[in-house]
């Protein structure tokens, strides 16, 4: 069941049973809107390079790195300009199968046949053999919907992954790392000088589409020229701007509010399937994502808790679910309510 069909049948399930527990909401722009800052009204020159170094002090990075660190529209953009290099030096892609079906879409796209690996119950990484093509490997930390942060094993494996072969690279998908500096599995991939990360203010700041930035390594010149020749607009870069210099305490806010709101989740679910969700999981901050290993149908009929198939996100063959903690049923009170 893909994502659209899933919401099809999500409505007609909640419109049949409307005591039923919906934890299939994935809309956080929805839930979390009164928390977006406003587009700036002023009119302001605002420079790439400028915002490059704001980005990388805000992350505790060497501003000497502005060079390598490219303003782009977000993670989309800056994966669509990496998958076409990627396609004209005849290199491999691994994608995760079962994190974000909109790679896909954007390898495709780009004219590559990606590969893929699961991470759902847990990542499992490739152990095919290396060639003489570049060969690049694309995860995202923390992982969604594994709902954490990458394991210091984990990690450790991919350093391993790395080693096997000079021509192989990662592609680090931050977007849902709310916190500064990223975390410490991330800065130590970036310690191999083999990774490029991807960062935007699409979660954090809840702007998609917007402002982002693709942190290279030395390698990868022809990737820098590709970028400069396709910058956002002079519209989103001011507003890039504002968010990084005005409204910098808002990814801490979505923090804050995604926990209060895992929290009331945790609350209204029965104590079977609480349980079934990794600690890992229930504690990482700016987390809406929870996997339990018990079948979306079981959930259902057992538990009265709507939750999502592991197919909704991709192919992947584990039996388990997701929860999210975005439905109505786990915002604040309205103003007023006794």
């Amino acid at each position: 069941m893909r994502f659209q069909e899933f919401q099809e049948f999500r409505q007609r399930q909640l419109s049949a049973s409307p005591s039923l527990l919906d934890t299939s909401e994935t809309n956080v722009y929805g839930a979390l809107a009164p928390l977006r800052p406003q587009p700036p009204t002023d009119v302001r020159t605002v420079h790439r390079c400028d915002l490059a170094r704001a980005w990388l002090r805000r992350f505790a990075l060497p501003e000497e790195w502005s060079g390598h660190a490219m303003v782009c529209r977000g993670v989309r953009h800056g994966l669509g300009v990496v998958f076409h290099w990627l396609h004209a030096v005849q290199g491999r892609l691994w994608l995760p199968s079962d994190v974000y079906p909109v790679y896909f879409e954007l390898a495709r796209a780009a004219g590559l046949e990606p590969a893929s690996y699961p991470t759902l119950p847990a990542p499992a990484l490739p152990g095919s053999p290396a060639d003489h093509r570049p060969e690049y490997l694309l995860l995202a930390n923390p992982s969604k919907p594994l709902g954490r942060y990458l394991s210091d094993a984990e990690c450790a494996a991919l350093v391993s992954w790395l080693r096997e072969s000079p021509h192989r690279r990662l592609l680090i998908d931050s977007v849902y790392d709310l916190g500064a500096p990223f975390a410490a599995g991330t800065q130590s991939l970036l310690d191999t000088g083999r990774a490029v990360l991807l960062h935007s203010v699409t979660k954090g700041w809840l702007w998609p589409r917007t402002f982002g930035v693709v942190l290279l390594g030395p390698a990868h010149a022809e990737l820098a020229d590709a970028f400069r020749t396709d910058p956002p607009t002079s519209a989103q870069l001011q507003l890039a701007d504002r968010l990084l210099t005005e409204h910098g305490d808002v990814p801490r806010q979505v923090v804050a509010e995604l926990a209060a709101r895992a929290e009331r989740l945790f609350e209204r679910l029965p104590q079977d399937v609480l349980g079934a969700i990794p600690t890992a999981s229930r504690i990482c901050p700016g987390n809406y994502f929870f996997p339990v290993g018990i079948p979306a149908r079981t959930l259902q009929r057992e538990y009265g808790v709507l939750a999502m198939p592991v197919r909704v996100f991709g192919e992947n063959d584990w039996s388990g679910s997701i929860l999210t903690s975005l439905a109505d049923a786990f915002g604040p009170a309205p103003t007023g309510a006794r």
